[in-house]
């Protein structure tokens, strides 16, 4: 799931390798790596203005969406942000473990600030593509709405994270939406604390292990993730799928939860209780 630098150099001749780069535009066109495609993060969500701020969308405009870049069935599709843009890469993995290329799928560690690093050649020429062709998959079990996690607070077997920084976890400050506070059961793991702040590389397996350990998620248990509006939690995804974890991730996350006024929540540092 993770391809460091040195790795992607070596296999960047691969004929099934689509490299995707996440960001802004003049970023791409400035810098990338060779090879590398721009991503257009808008086009695998539903219009703004058309239901919730970031959601999946049908899976045809998925499929086109990728297609249109060289996608297929075979290809290994390598993820990687141009600065430091984590959630918007972890995003996009998770979309394409929804429509079924999850386990063809990478992301390049510490993006293209490690891929400077090491030492690597820069490109400003911009490739296009033959379009592939995808036979999708949906895993419909990686996405939770509302309903699956009201019907699952407090289950047993289910940990449900919050991956907000603490003072919107709390409620104590709001991110915008009609109320403030967590889901009852939910415990705080700021998405920030997985990733090491000076790289935007992933921290080591035992380190990620024991922030989730941390956290309440316990082994054999299934964890479900939610942010603010449905993008920093598929970091929590691809932590907890990276480790061996069953995962899920509420899309609607807490702008969905939050303006459904028959859905209980709880404005304190404490999960709550049943």
């Amino acid at each position: 799931m993770l391809v460091t630098a040195d790795w992607l150099s070596e296999h960047l001749s691969d004929p099934s390798l689509v490299l995707l780069q996440i960001g802004e535009k003049s970023e791409y066109e400035k810098a990338h790596i060779p090879g590398a495609q721009f991503f257009e993060y808008d086009s695998i969500s539903t219009p703004h203005g058309q239901g919730l701020m970031l959601e999946l969308p049908p899976v045809e405009q998925l499929v086109s969406v990728f297609e249109n870049l060289g996608v297929s069935n075979r290809s290994h599709v390598i993820l990687y942000f141009g600065t430091n843009q984590v959630t918007p890469t972890t995003r996009v993995y998770w979309t394409l473990d929804y429509l079924g290329l999850g386990d063809r799928t990478s992301i390049l560690d510490g993006g293209l600030p490690a891929w400077r690093s090491a030492g690597k050649p820069i490109a400003t020429d911009r490739k296009r593509s033959p379009k592939g062709s995808i036979t999708p998959a949906p895993r419909k079990e990686i996405v939770a709405d509302a309903a699956w996690v009201s019907s699952h607070l407090f289950q047993p077997g289910v940990t449900i994270l919050d991956a907000r920084a603490p003072e919107f976890y709390t409620g104590k400050e709001s991110d915008g939406n009609p109320r403030d506070g967590h889901i009852p059961g939910a415990t705080n793991l700021p998405y920030l604390s997985v990733v090491n702040e000076d790289t935007n590389k992933f921290k080591t397996p035992d380190q990620l292990k024991a922030l989730f350990s941390a956290a309440g998620l316990k082994p054999g248990n299934l964890m479900v993730s939610y942010c603010r509006i449905g993008q920093r939690a598929t970091v929590l995804y691809f932590t907890a799928k990276m480790l061996g974890y069953q995962a899920k991730m509420y899309d609607g996350s807490w702008e969905d939860w939050s303006h459904r006024k028959d859905l209980p929540i709880v404005q304190d540092d404490q999960p709550g209780k049943p």
